[in-house]
């Protein structure tokens, strides 16, 4: 049995500025790493930059990270970094920047290096120290070793082999706050996706388990926002983004299963936002877990059974509209991927797949 899990875990109202020491412990320069805008609307981008600032640390900008991160934006980024002599990484957003920060801290470690050396497993992980600030509540890639890439040549997304864990991540549930709710509900159901899938997984052990339980259980806590019956409060932002934190945890530990091996298809050929496209299989996948292992999932929760499961994710997400062509091609991709259909903790077969495909 193994646990590992190195950030440094800093959870608070105002962490960045009170934390401001901690950055700066780790360089002169920052590069920070960013999507387009949201960084800057929610304010983390400010407070990250305020704080670098009263430590007398300078930094540049890179905010052309966009959803699903190419490796062609991962070598621009580096190129900046380079030029900039950047000396550590600040990750501000969801998933895709964060992912994005942790696979530019590797290439600018290696400045000499083209793109294929993501892909090279037997090369050096070393990369520059690297601090996460999630503002989305889904990924928990800020306690991950995970970098989720998007290779236009494969016309596919998977992960780099390296594991570059982050120095810091700095949890603070306000920039939750100006995020649409439909970006919530997304994000939400990428965190629940970690945890189910974390729970009823082939390598769950004693520890990922104990993560993902009181995962499910605070993630619940504020369903109720997500459905749009009351406003979030302080402490309702704060649950979401714990919840995606413990579900990063757990996954670190296990890695995720077949939701998200099906889903990157989706994501890809028809541009359904990732954790909608996770949400997708994810009822499926628990009717065919081991019933006790079913039940207390869906009793943590609070789902009746996979049915009302499935209604949540419909009236929060909505169900995509997803062609018949690319349901068999996601199909036939993990089908006939052995590594892929030894992650769940049961056999599985194409009719399996069909099932929770909706295809049979």
């Amino acid at each position: 049995m193994k646990y590992y899990m190195p950030a440094a875990v800093i959870e608070e109202k105002d962490c960045v500025a009170s934390h401001a020491a901690d950055m700066a412990s780790l360089g002169r320069k920052a590069l920070i790493v960013t999507g387009k805008s949201s960084a800057k609307i929610c304010g983390a981008f400010d407070d990250a930059a305020r704080a670098l600032e009263g430590q007398g640390v300078s930094y540049a900008l890179f905010d052309g990270v966009e959803e699903n991160p190419s490796v062609e934006t991962i070598m621009k980024a580096r190129d900046l970094g380079v030029k900039e002599e950047a000396d550590f990484v600040i990750g501000i957003g969801g998933g895709s920047p964060m992912d994005a920060a942790k696979a530019i801290a590797l290439m600018i470690k290696h400045k000499d290096q083209g793109w294929e050396y993501m892909y090279d497993s037997s090369a050096s992980s070393d990369a520059l120290p690297v601090v996460l600030i999630p503002t989305t509540c889904g990924t928990g890639s800020e306690v991950t070793g995970i970098s989720v890439l998007t290779r236009h040549e494969k016309r596919a997304k998977g992960s780099i082999p390296h594991r570059i864990f982050a120095k810091y991540a700095l949890l603070d549930g306000k920039y939750l706050a100006s995020a649409p709710r439909q970006i919530l509900a997304n994000t939400s159901i990428d965190a629940f996706a970690h945890l189910v899938e974390s729970y009823i997984n082939a390598k769950a052990n004693r520890y990922s388990r104990m993560c993902a339980e009181k995962g499910i259980e605070v993630w619940a806590l504020s369903k109720d926002v997500i459905l749009g019956k009351r406003e979030a409060k302080e402490q309702d932002l704060t649950n979401m983004l714990d919840a995606s934190c413990l579900a990063g945890i757990a996954i670190a530990q296990t890695g995720t299963s077949l939701p998200h091996a099906l889903s990157y298809r989706l994501t890809y050929d028809e541009h359904v936002p990732h954790g909608q496209a996770c949400g997708y299989y994810l009822a499926g996948y628990v009717r065919e877990a081991d019933p006790a292992d079913a039940a207390k999932v869906l009793q943590l929760a609070g789902f009746a059974d996979a049915d009302a499961m499935q209604e949540y994710y419909a009236l929060t997400c909505g169900v995509p509209q997803v062609s018949k062509d690319v349901l068999e091609q996601s199909l036939r991709e993990v089908a006939t991927n052995p590594a892929k259909c030894a992650l769940p903790p049961f056999a599985v077969d194409e009719a399996l797949l069909r099932r929770m495909s909706g295809l049979d």
